[in-house]
């Protein structure tokens, strides 16, 4: 196994949502309090970026172009060449903000939100988020309430499990997951990080293998846990040279190797400098022996 840099110390602020595109061979990522779109063609060194006003916090393309993303109390699709931008969906409540969001097999897009801190650098206001889905036929739907900070969403192979992190209880959750009406039931506690090993953090970006098992970014941890939510007990870890690993998916030609972003979110000029010079850098790991799946694009 082996970590490396891709892009060092890119991402200004909190990268999250890494997403492979496998008909173009690029990674869709964000920097997300920068409201930075990234797009990286690993095989031909090319990068670019697209701004929007607000936050990015998560970029997953659409059946007829362009990204869809969070942005804000928003849910909006953006044409990433022109940086054009077209609310889709909006929330009436201004103190919470959408997070981290993926695409079920249908091309339904599920999201979460957290309560905005009322003072900077303050604490998220607790149990303020709410679990939605969205999809053409059935709007925007609310399916839990009472969320700390919405974070990873996965799927199994046979799309009858849903997978959900609420990262500041540190736990993952299961529900029962009928795809064709978009439905979650049975909630079940997959993992509790409080418990499940001492040097954890937080649980946050989560992506699934095609063994069915979790790959979780562990927050103020400086790794990535690979977790069988069958006994819900770690079976694999990877350790990178930077505090705040955020998310992580597949990618590749062949979905063997794993993309990994990182934040610089709450550390100094200093600390970065001297403790953590690959914070906020694009890593990835090969030769883990597992692969992932194709993810999931929006269906507008």
């Amino acid at each position: 196994m082996s970590v490396s840099v891709v892009l060092k110390m890119l991402l200004k602020n909190l990268g999250e949502g890494p997403h492979w595109m496998e008909s173009s061979g690029r990674l869709l990522f964000v920097d997300i309090e920068s409201g930075d779109i990234h797009s990286l063609t690993p095989s031909k060194n090319e990068h670019h970026i697209t701004h929007v006003a607000g936050s990015a916090s998560f970029a997953i393309p659409t059946c007829i172009g362009g990204v869809v993303i969070g942005n804000d109390q928003k849910i909006a699709r953006v044409e990433c060449d022109s940086g054009e931008i077209a609310t889709l969906a909006e929330l009436e409540n201004k103190t919470v903000k959408f997070n981290d969001g993926k695409c079920d097999a249908s091309g339904r897009l599920w999201t979460g939100t957290y309560g905005i801190p009322s003072t900077t650098g303050g604490p998220y206001r607790s149990k303020s988020g709410a679990l939605y889905s969205l999809d053409k036929t059935q709007g925007l739907r609310q399916h839990l309430s009472n969320i700390d900070l919405s974070n990873g969403i996965g799927w199994t192979k046979d799309n009858t499990t849903m997978f959900y992190i609420d990262s500041l209880p540190r736990k993952i959750y299961s529900f029962d997951f009928n795809l064709p009406g978009g439905k979650i039931g049975n909630q079940q506690v997959v993992a509790d990080f409080a418990t499940l090993a001492p040097d954890l953090g937080l649980p946050d970006g989560m992506t699934i293998d095609a063994e069915d098992k979790l790959w979780v970014a562990c927050f103020k941890a400086s790794k990535v846990v690979r977790i069988d939510p069958a006994t819900g007990q770690i079976i694999q870890e990877v350790k990178f040279p930077a505090k705040h690993i955020t998310s992580c998916c597949f990618g590749g030609p062949d979905f063997a190797d794993l993309y990994v972003t990182s934040a610089r979110y709450h550390l100094s000029d200093e600390e970065v400098g001297v403790n953590q010079p690959e914070a906020g850098s694009l890593f990835k790991v090969t030769g883990l022996g597992v692969k992932g799946l194709p993810a999931n694009h929006f269906e507008i």
